[in-house]
């Protein structure tokens, strides 16, 4: 009896080593490339995070807003909450992400997969936005978004109409998408900040039931962290994942920093049943992403904060969500 008490009281133990062990090459899902004011530290600062960080790939995109600095505000703000003068539409963001990408050696290049982003999507002209960006760099755009729609006080901040998933301007947008094999990252929060219910949940499935040919990664899984200081957690929201998993193939869920906690990860850094099995349910449908803006000295951070929740994975499981789930939706003729 001493014996299997001691063999037990060591199975913890090994399985604490084996998951040590575990040497986890990422993808990065989700990077903008420039802030909220159209600035970047650069491409050597983001290779070498990249390379420091154990990031062979990543998704990068612009940010399809810049945010104004009001002559009545003596100073710059940092961020788009900084102050409340607005935000604006910006479709040169996509030209940046562009001119940074064709300056790299080709090695280099093949390493980032360029999402489109710079349009303003309740506007019906976006799609045309999009279509000459494809013909001005032919072979260069993997993807669509991180299309902003409902977005916490940023959604308030911009200027013209509250842009929702499932409008008439955004339904022509992913017409296209499927056309040209192109997934949508897209950022619809499920509520707001005080209701606790999935106030906004039909603008995002919407669209998943309406365009099955087009893969949708739904950034933050629909979570911010504006919702999370006012509600903490959102109980629905693990059986609302399920459900739109189990219902909709073609939607992909992003992990990135708002849903690492409190949903991955508890208070104390422990891996949550709930999250793990749904996880495992669908190893194919998760994937990581830094949501970094413009400045990568956190991008190791962001990306190996996920580790306790990998470790806790089987192994293929978290090697799939690490590294590969990203790059298995992106247009087949990028993997030629």
């Amino acid at each position: 009896m001493l014996a299997r008490g001691l063999a037990w009281m060591l199975v913890p133990l090994l399985l604490s080593e084996a998951a040590a062990a575990r040497d986890y090459r990422y993808t990065d899902a989700h990077l903008h490339y420039v802030d909220f004011f159209q600035e970047s530290e650069g491409m050597p600062a983001l290779l070498k995070a990249m390379d420091a960080a154990g990031i062979d790939q990543s998704m990068i995109s612009g940010i399809p807003v810049a945010k104004k600095w009001h002559e009545d505000e003596p100073k710059r703000p940092r961020y788009y909450a900084g102050d409340d003068a607005s935000a604006y539409w910006y479709s040169a963001t996509d030209v940046y992400v562009a001119a940074a990408l064709e300056k790299l050696a080709p090695e280099q290049r093949r390493r980032f997969h360029p999402f489109l982003s710079g349009f303003n999507p309740v506007d019906k002209n976006a799609v045309t936005h999009i279509e000459r960006m494809l013909e001005l760099y032919p072979g260069l755009w993997q993807g669509i978004g991180e299309v902003f729609t409902r977005h916490d006080d940023l959604t308030a901040l911009t200027s013209g109409d509250t842009p929702r998933a499932n409008n008439e301007a955004l339904t022509r947008v992913y017409h296209l998408a499927a056309e040209r094999d192109l997934p949508v990252l897209i950022h619809s929060n499920i509520t707001s900040k005080r209701e606790r219910n999935p106030l906004y949940l039909a603008e995002i499935e919407e669209p998943l039931r309406d365009h099955p040919h087009t893969r949708f990664i739904w950034a933050h899984a629909g979570t911010s962290m504006e919702i999370h200081r006012h509600q903490t957690q959102m109980d629905f929201l693990p059986p609302i994942v399920t459900r739109l998993l189990d219902d909709y193939p073609n939607l992909y869920i992003d992990l990135s920093w708002s849903v690492l906690e409190p949903y991955l990860l508890d208070e104390k850094k422990v891996p949550r049943k709930a999250w793990l099995e749904l996880v495992e349910r669908f190893p194919d449908r998760f994937m990581l992403g830094s949501d970094v803006v413009g400045r990568f000295d956190n991008l190791g951070k962001e990306m190996h904060g996920f580790e306790p929740f990998l470790d806790a994975l089987p192994e293929p499981v978290a090697r799939q969500v690490a590294r590969d789930n990203f790059l298995a939706i992106l247009p087949k003729a990028s993997k030629q």
